[in-house]
């Protein structure tokens, strides 16, 4: 869902009052993220599969367990991609080929926290481009309007994911994996609460204009306090409230969807 979010974003925004087609892309997004964050999990989990056992949390997954051979999960892996592939096609030239640039953002991610503490960035960027597909997939064009919405998406998921990759710090530190959690450790809380005023400062000069519909107020309004809940509720080394908060993000990717899709009402 944290994949599928950013797409409804973009489709919202890029609106066009015909229902039947948003819908129906929607759909389509929704199919295409269901599958490629499945690729994606399983190439992540067949890179990682030796620090994987390594780590209590990720030492019992499939792979690393010896449940399922690296040979299957790389069948698993071309069949996603395939019938992501055949979904990609519905769309113009301009999207399936955004759309296919997308795979070497998400293949080249596993090997990100081995060689740098901003692997979170790099997930963001990845994650989140969805938002520049669904907006081509209408208007077969990038602005800087999208642009911005996708600057803002990234600060949310470099938040939302060094919340999540807080839960392994003291076994990525003696494995020598890396990341933001580690990087900003002293100061985690800080980090991420700059990180979310960051996304939406950037959200509030994007819809500015949209601040005096209600609708679209109000829904605004508990988005950004559902990221304040998130701040509120995360404790230094309480881990096993990460999960909760970092899974909370779905409710706060729906919110930000009404709120978009609001403005065409």
């Amino acid at each position: 869902m944290l994949l599928f979010w950013p797409c409804s974003w973009g489709l919202a925004y890029a609106y066009n009052d015909n229902l039947s087609l948003f819908l129906y892309y929607l759909i389509l997004f929704f199919l295409g993220s269901v599958l490629m964050r499945s690729a994606g999990c399983i190439f992540n989990d067949i890179v990682d599969k030796d620090f994987d056992k390594k780590v209590r949390r990720t030492k019992k997954r499939p792979i690393p367990s010896g449940k399922i051979t690296v040979k299957k999960a790389l069948v698993y892996v071309l069949i996603l991609c395939l019938f992501a592939f055949l979904i990609l096609l519905q769309f113009n030239l301009l999207t399936i080929f955004l759309g296919m640039s997308s795979m070497l953002l998400a293949f080249s991610y596993p090997y990100m926290k081995r060689i740098t503490f901003w692997p979170q960035l790099f997930l963001g960027i990845t994650f989140n481009w969805g938002i520049i597909i669904t907006w081509t997939s209408i208007n077969n064009s990038i602005n800087p309007e999208i642009l911005i919405l996708y600057l803002s998406a990234i600060f949310w998921t470099l938040g939302y994911d060094t919340i999540y990759g807080a839960q392994d710090m003291t076994d990525d530190e003696i494995i020598g994996l890396k990341s933001t959690s580690i990087k900003f450790k002293k100061n985690i809380k800080l980090f991420i609460s700059i990180c979310y005023s960051i996304s939406i400062v950037l959200l509030i000069y994007l819809f500015r204009e949209f601040l005096e519909r209600p609708i679209f107020t109000l829904m605004f309004i508990f988005f950004i306090l559902s990221l304040i809940y998130q701040l509120f509720l995360f404790k230094k080394n309480n881990t096993k409230n990460y999960l909760r908060i970092f899974k909370f993000n779905n409710y706060t990717g729906l919110l930000l969807f009404i709120s978009i899709f609001s403005i065409n009402l």
